[in-house]
């Protein structure tokens, strides 16, 4: 089940946001005017890139409440690397 669990952490995210650029790539355009920031977002910030691009407005971009939603998504992405790193802490040696 843990197998199972980070198999869907780490590629769930970035198979969605695979799959929502390529049937709309329009408002990946809009949202970002580069391809560094999604590329990035794809690798290291997966959740918070899906909920930026949710999020985000073209006439006002993020405001209010957009931010609350924006830091958990930034929690769920560090708690994923931070819990990688605790449950094999007894590879490393540090129990």
């Amino acid at each position: 089940m843990c197998c199972f669990f980070t198999t869907l952490v780490l590629f769930g995210p970035r198979l969605a946001i695979l799959v929502w650029w390529l049937l709309d790539s329009i408002r990946w355009q809009a949202t970002f005017q580069t391809w560094i920031w999604p590329l990035l977002g794809f690798l290291f910030l997966p959740w918070t890139t899906l909920m930026y691009v949710l999020v985000w407005s073209p006439i006002n971009g993020i405001v209010g409440f957009d931010w609350i939603w924006l830091g958990l998504a930034l929690l769920i992405d560090v708690g994923s690397y931070a819990g990688g790193g605790y449950g094999n802490r007894n590879r490393l040696g540090y129990s």
